[in-house]
């Protein structure tokens, strides 16, 4: 028997990948993983090689996001794990369903100090629902199984799994893998007199507001969110900024905030993001909760105190909005009754930005706005197209702007420079021949976190349209030096004006300078004819370095 035709831990890893439904790992290159390397040739899964392991981390998310799927990590040991642990974070709080596979020291070396060695399993589980480490050749399809069944159940979320590479390359008898389908927790439906406490509540209610999380920020979960606001008459609006009740893209919101009377936070933590539930909601709100978490749940209850009326288990946030629709029907609720209501909150969330009418300012840059309404038309055309939103002041005036069926931002973690890895796995997700565009916008410094992706772009057929907005400053800092300490005191958040055009194209990718109106309108124009052809673009424009709205 050729030493290749040996079937090893390897093999097993990449069968329950397979049988997972996994159809490509976001991948760097390392000695604990290449047994793994060589055991996906052949197997159907599409290897994407990037250029930092959290780019990885990053791509898996992105494409977990938009495919509705489980997205897959894969990077070497220590310091390649290190590294992709920070792109963790984000993932956890913005409850997408992820697996990092990370190589690990062989486990018969353990404690000896093996190359790489490094207590993985405590610094991911901090940043995980769940993380260990593989004990045996012959379970690692089990880990695996499992790894991806946790990630998808309750509340989604990253789930690591340290695979020692003496098992990877072990000899294994081939044997039954379990399904995955067992080890996913049955169903539990929100108890039937809890759904109609809560539906004859936000009934009763003169402005009820549904609060949901951002692990139902995706194009299904707005549609069911669409069908719930719908058969209960209530508004339901979705919360995955770092900003909160600030978010600029929910336009006027908060001014109404005080004027509500009672909340569902529907999969939706209590947190900074809903001011705990203090002002500018009022003392007298009253408060409802469905969650799968029990410790969400306690969080809730100690925070909100006896306001909190109803707080419910379930064991995911669609099995609940089946719950809620259903009692809402056995009370007779009226969906027109809040209709008024929900003209105001739907008035106020579509309040936008509007750009100054006279062009590019006097110093040769552009107002943000200026830069990304033409965009915002485009984005408006496509059917099926991806906005990816970045963190900074930039990036605030990006999610304001921009929409798209499928759109995905730095998340509540408030992580920055995520962007282009993230719309290479939407694209990803997609497939290069998808003719609607994946759009992400981000400011200078973030651009510099994972420009070299671009790179993967180009190697791995992933077209994607960059937006830079250039104010060569940090400037969500930049704005906070202002607010707190006055003009005389910033400093430390200066950068060059670099050409980021000639970056890309250094790269590979069509790079274009937008530095006014002329420029910017032949800038949209390449954006079509990229779009078209299936080609990436970086297009880079210097703007005003101006505070980004709040809502």
């Amino acid at each position: 028997m050729s030493e290749h035709s040996v079937h090893r831990g390897a093999h097993e890893v990449v069968r329950a990948l397979a049988r997972a439904g996994i159809r490509q790992l976001f991948s760097l290159s390392g000695n604990h993983i290449m047994p793994i390397y060589d055991a996906l040739i052949g197997s159907g899964i599409a290897l994407r090689h990037v250029r930092h392991e959290a780019a990885a981390v990053h791509m898996a998310e992105a494409c977990a996001r938009v495919s509705g799927e489980v997205g897959v990590a894969l990077v070497t040991g220590g310091p390649g794990h290190a590294n992709a642990c920070a792109a963790l974070y984000s993932a956890l709080l913005a409850e997408s369903p992820v697996v990092l596979l990370s190589g690990h020291a062989p486990l018969s070396r353990l404690g000896r100090g093996a190359f790489q060695e490094m207590r993985q399993v405590e610094m991911a589980a901090t940043v995980c629902k769940a993380a260990w480490l593989a004990q045996s050749a012959h379970g690692l399809a089990t880990d695996v199984a499992r790894a991806v069944a946790l990630a998808r159940s309750g509340r989604p979320g990253p789930v690591h799994v340290s695979l020692p590479v003496d098992l990877l390359t072990a000899a294994v008898e081939g044997g039954a893998l379990t399904a995955v389908s067992e080890f996913e927790p049955r169903p539990i439906p929100l108890a039937a007199e809890e759904a109609e406490r809560i539906g004859r509540a936000l009934a009763e209610a003169r402005h009820p507001l549904v609060l949901i999380g951002p692990g139902l920020l995706t194009r299904q979960g707005r549609k069911l969110a669409a069908s719930l606001e719908s058969g209960l008459g209530v508004p339901v609006i979705g919360m995955q900024s770092p900003r909160g009740i600030d978010d600029p893209a929910l336009g006027r919101l908060r001014a109404l905030l005080p004027e509500v009377d009672c909340v569902l936070l529907l999969g939706k933590r209590l947190d900074f993001t809903v001011a705990f539930g203090e002002a500018p909601f009022d003392a007298d709100c009253r408060w409802l909760q469905i969650d799968c978490d029990s410790a969400e749940r306690a969080n809730a209850r100690d925070g909100l105190g006896s306001r909190l009326e109803v707080s419910a288990d379930t064991v995911d946030v669609p099995t609940a909005m089946g719950g809620l629709l259903a009692a809402g029907v056995r009370l007779g609720n009226d969906p027109d009754r809040h209709a008024a209501w929900r003209e105001v909150v739907r008035t106020a969330l579509a309040c936008r930005p509007v750009p100054p009418e006279n062009g590019a300012v006097d110093n040769g840059r552009l107002h943000p706005a200026q830069f990304l309404a033409p965009f915002a038309r485009l984005l408006a055309t496509q059917r099926d197209a991806v906005f990816v939103g970045d963190g900074g002041e930039f990036g605030q005036w990006a999610q304001a702007m921009l929409d798209a069926p499928h759109r995905l931002i730095n998340g509540v973690a408030g992580g920055i420079g995520a962007s282009i890895p993230m719309a290479l796995g939407a694209r990803a997700a997609l497939g290069p021949s998808h003719g609607c565009p994946v759009i992400a916008a981000l400011g200078d410094g973030s651009f510099g976190f994972h420009a070299s992706e671009l790179d993967t772009a180009v190697r791995h057929d992933l077209p994607v349209i960059v937006l830079i907005g250039n104010d060569a400053r940090w400037n969500a800092e930049h704005q906070t030096q202002l607010r707190e300490y006055g003009p005389e005191r910033t400093h430390g958040c200066e950068l060059l004006p670099t050409r980021y055009d000639q970056v890309a194209a250094a790269l590979g990718v069509e790079g274009i300078h937008v530095t006014d109106a002329r420029s910017l309108t032949e800038a949209v124009a390449a954006a079509e004819r990229a779009i078209a052809t299936g080609r990436s673009l970086c297009i880079s424009a210097m703007i005003d370095g101006v505070a980004a709205p709040r809502a």
